[in-house]
């Protein structure tokens, strides 16, 4: 899948919920934990979508789609399982991969700008990290790869999963079928996706600004 699939794929990606919950029913369900398991939990997958898969999920269940509730526990186990599972990798593997340059899809400049991240906000990251693409996939390794105390992490992960799911879900489920946003719900999604990548813009623009400095 090169590189312009991927985006039309995540810019379009409400287009292909319904049609998968069209066809295949409630498998619906695994597909979006497997996806979130994924993005949540696996430091190669950090560009599959998040925020905007949420939202789209939860207007389609205002739709009667699907059942929200039910989404909230499938997306809340996977976030939180994914997160768990990238917290062990880091802990296991993290401190042989961390100095070394780049590692396939594990770019070192995500982990460096990640521990930044962590440097500023302590713990409070894994709940901050839940709303910025791919520093969201990095934190919970690096919580790993620091030997951040399990019960530490558990308490921040559950917090932070919960409070994203909550948004993203509820927030689609209550305006995702606003007559407004429906009819221009493609853009939406576009919107979502790319607001939730400022704040990693933000950051490289302060480091390119900083070493020219």
């Amino acid at each position: 899948m090169d590189f312009v699939t991927i985006i039309s794929f995540l810019f379009n990606f409400d287009q292909h919920l319904i049609w998968f919950t069209d066809t295949y029913g409630v498998w619906v369900y695994l597909l979006l934990f497997i996806i979130l398991f994924c993005e949540t939990g696996l430091v190669i997958t950090p560009i599959l979508p998040g925020d905007s898969m949420i939202f789209a999920a939860g207007a389609l269940a205002a739709a009667g789609s699907m059942d929200v509730f039910l989404l909230f526990c499938v997306m809340s186990v996977a976030a939180i399982l994914g997160n768990t599972v990238n917290y062990w990798i880091g802990k296991t593997l993290g401190p042989g991969i961390v100095y070394k340059k780049n590692i396939g899809w594990i770019k070192k400049e995500y982990i460096d700008k990640t521990r930044e991240f962590f440097d500023k906000h302590g713990g409070k990251t894994l709940i901050l990290a839940r709303f910025i693409p791919i520093i969201r996939t990095f934190a919970p390794f690096l919580a790993g790869v620091g030997s951040m105390n399990y019960f530490r992490f558990s308490f921040y992960n559950v917090v932070g999963c919960l409070a994203w799911v909550s948004l993203f879900l509820f927030g689609g489920f209550f305006f995702g079928n606003i007559p407004l946003i429906k009819e221009n719900f493609t853009v939406v999604i576009m919107i979502l996706i790319l607001s939730s990548f400022i704040p990693v813009f933000i950051g490289f623009f302060k480091h390119r600004f900083a070493k020219r400095s």
